[in-house]
């Protein structure tokens, strides 16, 4: 049996009558194609009936096992879905059927997706996460609090005070809370100085406006504690997708010697390598050959047969991959993950979608140009065999 994993849902508007959709079917769907959902040969169906009793004559492979009832679907001007009731089977692949209910999708499909032939693109090089790091929700894995451990005792000798840490839920330090909503750096050069906590620009936290007639006390406080300077830098993850999300900081505090801006700047690099690091912890590079069953400028449907392939992409929201056309130059692009399916044999099919991701810009011309005579020469043929079934 089939099993449907549908991530990204499309908004749909139910047809009102069975009476709708015979009409839409015998005005719009005589020459287009309809296939089967869920069918990871995508099987084309055909209306060779339609009976005064509303039901339908269906027409697809013989060699097409159905269990149940049975979803099709077609792209007029909008994406259509009909749910079809099994009355009885006439013969392999014949099946007499009553419409159950139908929908049209509310937005159309905004690009041409056509199939590619062993041989013409393979998708390899994938860079797929070990672990889905909810970062919006502060839940580290193991391994990545294992990598900050290590930085933070690598990096120990910085100053009298060096800590690397992720940003709480509960923390309810005003200066931490600020940092992690804004991003910004605090830099206090001089604790006993007032105009230190005044930030220098938009870039730092202004802890003079943030603790308003708090501030004396904060500065008491810092010099009864010791403390000469205090940098406090965000560590800023991008996610594949390039959201930007402060998950954690590095905080130096000078007993000793003050810490100037070349501290700041030193510090920002730390930050820097410190996501480099868990990235590179958290990713795996697997160079396998999968094939791309049908694509289009807008997103891919993958065959996955590799175990461990198979294994990640389940936990992920997505993945950086290269798609290699015949005779061309990898094209390295982002796939969010739309919806999965595993057919019996246990090979996974998944929908990806290359809109509002990290595929640069560069890589999405080049991968539009490739595409272009490909999309011609699909549309000749498409329109070739609308006139022959006329």
């Amino acid at each position: 049996m089939l099993k449907v994993e549908q991530r990204k849902l499309r908004n749909f508007n139910q047809f009102q009558t069975i009476e709708d959709v015979l009409r839409l079917l015998k005005e719009q769907f005589s020459t287009r194609k309809l296939y089967i959902k869920y069918d990871v040969d995508k099987r084309e169906v055909m209306i060779n009936e339609y009976n005064p009793d509303n039901t339908l004559m269906v027409v697809t492979d013989p060699n097409y096992k159905h269990s149940g009832d049975i979803i099709i679907y077609g792209l007029s001007d909008k994406y259509i879905e009909i749910d079809l009731e099994v009355l009885d089977q006439m013969g392999p692949g014949y099946y007499k059927c009553r419409i159950k209910s139908a929908r049209r999708a509310t937005e159309g499909r905004r690009d041409l997706r056509f199939k590619i032939n062993p041989g013409e693109a393979v998708a390899t090089n994938f860079r797929v996460s070990k672990h889905t790091i909810e970062l919006t929700r502060f839940n580290i894995p193991t391994s990545i609090k294992v990598v900050i451990e290590q930085f933070q005792s690598v990096n120990s000798k910085f100053a009298d005070i060096f800590r690397v840490d992720v940003f709480s839920l509960e923390n309810k330090d005003i200066a931490l809370k600020h940092i992690k909503n804004t991003g910004k750096t605090l830099f206090i050069e001089d604790t006993t100085n007032p105009e230190s906590y005044k930030s220098m620009t938009e870039d730092f936290v202004d802890i003079a406006a943030l603790y308003g007639n708090d501030l004396d006390k904060l500065i008491k406080r810092n010099i009864e504690k010791g403390f000469k300077s205090i940098i406090i830098v965000p560590v800023i993850y991008i996610t594949e997708d390039e959201k930007s999300i402060n998950f954690a900081y590095i905080q130096a505090i000078s007993k000793t010697d003050t810490l100037g801006l070349d501290k700041v700047i030193e510090m920002k690099e730390m930050s820097f390598k410190l996501v480099d690091r868990i990235r590179d912890a958290n990713t795996i590079l697997v160079s396998v050959h999968q094939q791309i069953i049908d694509v289009s400028r807008g997103g891919a449907k993958l065959k996955i047969t590799d175990s461990d392939l198979k294994k990640y992409i389940q936990k992920s929201k997505g993945f950086i991959f290269d798609i290699v056309f015949k005779l061309q130059a990898p094209l390295t692009i982002y796939g969010e993950i739309k919806s999965i399916t595993f057919d019996p044999n246990g090979d996974m099919y998944i929908g990806v979608d290359f809109e509002g991701n990290s595929s640069r810009k560069d890589e999405m011309k080049r991968f539009y140009d490739v595409l272009k005579p490909m999309e011609i020469e699909y549309k000749s043929k498409l329109m070739k065999s609308m006139k022959n079934k006329k």
